[in-house]
């Protein structure tokens, strides 16, 4: 037996000793309520229960210096809290809007006998929200009546003519009466003695069936309400009577669920006669019975969640008004914030088994393709654009930066993000690119061609599947070729950075020089001379300065500049948006040709073969590619940017 082995042997062994030694209580509930003199908070709501293991890693408010407060929330207060912070992405309103139920029901306000009701497309994250919130009450302890299949809570035993007393001396509150089962052991087996009656310690656990419980939808032909509330015991009826509480089978979920959540999936696809057991249980906080025996007192969280379609379809009903009068509804759209899109990607990927290379840009490509496939027609600007603002960008043309108010946009396309390509389909294109790929790799060339192949065999509406396809060719495609023309050109230039440091310097003390009317001495020579209006020209026009907003443009670069040399703040060429565009540009324009020939194979003499082989280096080392998809992207390219040449 290897050493490796013995080590898991002995591993297995110690977690079993240490299960065996972990103690938990057992006593009466006379031992029960000493505990809670020294802690009521261990008498909570379900609610408050919830609330606390969501929220008790911690929560912080966005700083100021996070530029998505300003850019993408308008500079509003926005909660982060650590539990879902590193699991989903772009979703702050919505687990803020989660949280905030919660708060209120923890406090036993109107919320905490209503329905939380995540309403959103398919893929856009309820089921992956609702598990997380399960997973965070998975082996929290609580306290139950042994023997009693609904685990109420022991406080329940005590008779309402003392309970004032009770809650005064151990600070706490007492909500409903103990089950049937518990009654009858009470009485039969105890005598009424309910100091005596035996208390015990659990964790909660979906597996073990203990506090949370999850009802898939049923078939209309197959629903029966004891998937809900339990049975009476047929097998137990020669013994007991039906209205005995011996026979009862208190299995159904929201006998589960009880003290915890209860998990109501895609709900509006049950009947309504299926539903009516949410009136009671969130309003009256009781529960039916089966056979003949009282209410039951029911404390748990209830989580539904559905697609809009079916939301609307339930809501037109004027007979379900009841139910949805119970229901607080948060919406849960599709990402549309591009970086945080990516994100959601970058997870999927570490979730997998998958060990590729992703070339650069592949996942932002994938991510623009789903935003904009979401995002409603503006007539204040292009898709591209609007992507760009709703990810918090600054969209630059001729040499200004774009005036479009996020707000504006928002308000004009209400309800936006509810329809689109979902995550999924996305994750799908990604797998298939993958596992199609000869060399173990996936490049934004190959995921174009993977997107376009799950557009034409899996979107079956005709309208949205040409919108998708010319979103893919038209919009997608050509920002990606702007992006791959950028770095190509990037890469080319050995040392890029010092060369557009040298222009940016350049070009600040030429218009220096001329926004003060003043003569400039030259840094190599130290000669005075007037301002190159020739060579500031050359950069302006990059960008489309022209004519009479040249002098405009120069003065507000002056002016930002010293206003952040003023401030201590660090100033190189990426400092100002607009002449960092026209730098680039610049730069690029400068090596166009060359580019040109360096890409193509047949035509290359030694020389250019070596500084092609230099522009591959660039491209592994610093942007993050292998040779094989540098090669890719080369040809790619060659073939779609430079056909002219």
């Amino acid at each position: 037996m290897s050493k490796n082995i013995k080590s898991l042997l002995a591993a297995i062994k110690s977690q079993r000793v240490k299960s065996k030694t972990v103690k938990k209580f057992s006593g009466t509930f006379a031992d029960y309520i000493k505990l809670l003199e020294e802690n009521p908070h261990l008498a909570k709501t379900a609610q408050r229960r919830l609330y606390e293991a969501l929220s008790g890693p911690g929560f912080n408010k966005m700083p100021d210096s996070n530029p998505r407060k300003n850019r993408i929330f308008d500079g509003d207060s926005i909660k982060v809290y650590d539990y879902f912070e590193k699991h989903f992405f772009g979703m702050e309103r919505v687990i803020e809007n989660i949280m905030a139920f919660l708060h209120s029901a923890a406090h036993r306000g109107e919320e905490s006998r209503q329905v939380l009701l995540l309403m959103g497309p398919v893929g856009a994250g309820k089921s992956a929200l609702v598990e997380h919130i399960k997973a965070a009450l998975e082996g929290e302890k609580y306290f139950y009546l042994k023997g009693d299949p609904h685990r109420g809570e022991p406080l329940q035993l005590i008779p309402r003519s003392l309970r004032e007393t009770f809650e005064a001396a151990l600070n706490v509150r007492i909500d409903g009466d103990i089950s049937p089962v518990a009654r009858h052991k009470l009485l039969k087996e105890l005598g009424g003695e309910y100091e005596n009656f035996e208390v015990a310690e659990t964790t909660f656990s979906q597996r073990g069936r203990r506090g949370i419980a999850s009802v898939p939808p049923m078939d209309a032909n197959s629903q029966d309400v004891s998937v809900l509330i339990g049975s009476v015991d047929i097998s137990k009826l020669d013994k007991y009577a039906e209205d005995d509480p011996r026979a009862l089978s208190l299995n159904g979920a929201f006998n589960v669920g009880n003290r915890g959540i209860v998990e109501l999936v895609e709900v509006f696809k049950n009947e309504i006669e299926f539903l009516h057991t949410i009136i009671t249980a969130t309003q009256e906080k009781r529960i039916p019975s089966p056979g003949k025996n009282d209410m039951l007192h029911f404390d748990g969280v209830i989580l539904a969640h559905c697609n809009e379609a079916e939301w609307n379809r339930f809501q037109s009903e004027h007979t379900n008004e009841a139910i949805i009068d119970r229901v607080v509804k948060i919406d849960v759209p599709y990402c549309l914030e591009l970086n945080q899109e990516i994100k959601i990607y970058e997870k999927m990927l570490g979730l997998s088994d998958f060990d590729a290379h992703i070339a650069p840009h592949t996942l932002r490509i994938a991510s623009m393709f789903s935003v904009m496939s979401r995002l409603k027609q503006s007539a204040k600007c292009d898709p591209v654009t609007k992507m760009k603002i709703y990810n918090g960008e600054e969209v630059v043309e001729k040499g200004r930066v774009k005036k479009v108010d996020l707000r504006d946009l928002k308000e004009e396309a209400r309800h936006e993000g509810m329809s689109g390509i979902s995550t999924r389909f996305i994750t799908k294109a990604i797998d298939m690119a993958l596992v199609r790929s000869d060399k173990n790799m996936i490049t934004p060339v190959s995921l174009i061609e993977s997107l376009t192949t799950c557009v034409k065999e899996q979107i079956a509406d005709e309208e949205f599947k040409y919108k998708c396809l010319e979103l893919i060719q038209k919009v997608v495609r050509e920002e990606y070729l702007k992006i791959l023309d950028t770095e190509i050109a990037k890469a080319f230039i050995a040392a890029y950075e010092e060369q557009a440091q040298a222009l940016f310097d350049s070009y600040l003390d030429n218009a220096e020089a001329y926004t003060t009317h003043q003569r400039m001495r030259d840094r190599i020579t130290q000669e005075e001379r007037k301002p190159d209006e020739k060579f500031m020209t050359s950069i302006e026009e990059q960008i489309g300065i022209t004519g009479s907003a040249r002098d405009g443009f120069r003065s507000d670069v002056t002016a930002y500049m010293f206003a952040k040399m003023r401030r201590g703040e660090k100033v190189n060429f990426k400092a100002y948006e607009p002449l960092k565009e026209a730098i680039e540009s610049y730069l690029i324009n400068s090596v166009r040709d060359i580019s040109r020939i360096v890409t193509k194979s047949k035509t290359r003499d030694k020389d250019q073969q070596k500084k092609y082989g230099e522009m591959v280096g660039v491209m592994i080392k610093e942007y993050g590619y292998n040779e094989d998809s540098a090669e890719e992207i080369l040809t790619y390219a060659s073939n779609n940017l430079w056909r002219d040449s």
